[in-house]
């Protein structure tokens, strides 16, 4: 089924009603006093943005202004697709594919569509799995599927030449795309990119004082902050029950990664983002029951043989807007995945680039397509 079929979201008002009471009969827990964030989400500030939730957030108002998005689905090896396309009255635009990250969804690009679209025809997409695009109907959905799927929704779109930008899991989407279609992709611009080194101690030679904290960074994501990656390449369907159920459970999964992927000026996750879209994603999660299908894509991507393989490089221009306090991309493990042809480092902004600082990401966005 190759049917582009227009989309509205429009959720009954008994699953709101339901979300509502669901948050206000929370059987709260206990926690050790003093430890703040450092064994997950504190219990006073989770209450807190519950309560928000349940008696002062306006999922209409939010479903509105997501709506004044011309969106889309289709179907692709049996899985919807759903899609925000909004077309540029420049006629030269160049369309582009945007891919989120988990948690995130399409919503994490709000704040951007509109004005990338003077430049742009823009497709934002919600990944397999998660959010309007779930929940996932097969097993098998790895970075190389996907990335298949996203090159099959761009051709039915009628577009022979585009560029995608993607962060964090997107990217490697966007990375991969390239790798698969360099023949339609023009260029990938990402950020929250994480790289890897390969294992040869050459290639620590020489790397500068900030890319040995970004080194350390990672070391220390990997030793304190694997929970959720473990949890979810290993069990997601044991972690679906809690999450599914409790949209407390659900919350404190979500908001724990933008605490701890934001720009970490910011002492709560409403500091970096507009708490109000954090809240708008979480309930599209919540109310496609999404938990456990996004989940999922952590274990086909550990279950995958070919995804920690060598790869072939991508010979399609790569553009990098590195947030410097909070990424961990160093330049010469991302030149082994696709030539890097522009580079940036930001001094403000975290994984979530396009909610946190959406001028900043506008404009690389802007200028690395301008210079190919």
């Amino acid at each position: 089924m190759s049917e582009i079929r227009p989309f509205r979201i429009e959720i009954p008002q008994a699953d709101v009603d339901d979300l509502r009471d669901r948050l206000r009969r929370t059987r709260w827990g206990s926690e050790i006093p003093g430890q703040g964030w450092s064994r997950g989400v504190p219990v006073d500030y989770l209450r807190q943005l519950a309560t928000y939730w349940a008696e002062e957030f306006d999922w209409r108002k939010q479903e509105a202004r997501l709506n004044d998005l011309a969106q889309f689905t289709t179907e692709i090896d049996g899985q919807t697709i759903h899609f925000a396309h909004v077309r540029s009255a420049n006629p030269d635009a160049v369309p582009l594919l945007l891919l989120h990250d988990w948690p995130a969804s399409f919503v994490v690009f709000a704040k951007v569509i509109e004005e990338l679209s003077k430049d742009f025809h823009v497709v934002a997409a919600d990944v397999p799995g998660v959010g309007l695009s779930g929940p996932l109907t097969s097993a098998g959905w790895t970075t190389s599927k996907i990335a298949s799927a996203f090159v099959e929704l761009m051709a039915r779109l009628g577009y022979d030449r585009y560029g995608v930008q993607g962060q964090g899991g997107g990217a490697w989407d966007a990375v991969e795309m390239g790798r698969q279609a360099p023949e339609h992709v023009i260029g990938t611009h990402v950020n929250g990119y994480v790289t890897f080194p390969s294992g040869d101690p050459a290639e620590f030679e020489g790397l500068t004082e900030a890319e040995q904290e970004r080194l350390a960074r990672l070391q220390d994501f990997r030793d304190d902050k694997m929970g959720f990656n473990i949890i979810q390449s290993t069990r997601p369907q044991t972690l679906a029950y809690g999450l599914h159920d409790s949209p407390v459970g659900q919350l404190a999964w979500i908001v724990e990664k933008f605490k701890e992927w934001t720009d970490p000026t910011a002492e709560l996750p409403e500091d970096a983002v507009d708490r109000d879209l954090l809240l708008a994603n979480v309930s599209l999660y919540w109310f496609a029951g999404t938990a456990g299908s996004s989940a999922n894509l952590y274990y086909e991507n550990a279950h995958d043989p070919s995804a920690w393989g060598p790869k072939e490089r991508s010979s399609v221009p790569m553009g990098v807007a590195l947030a410097k306090h909070v990424d961990i991309t160093v330049r010469r493990f991302a030149e082994r995945d696709a030539p890097v042809t522009h580079w940036t480092e930001l001094e403000r902004g975290g994984n979530f680039l396009p909610l946190e600082q959406p001028a900043l990401f506008i404009d690389d966005v802007r200028r690395f397509f301008a210079s190919l």
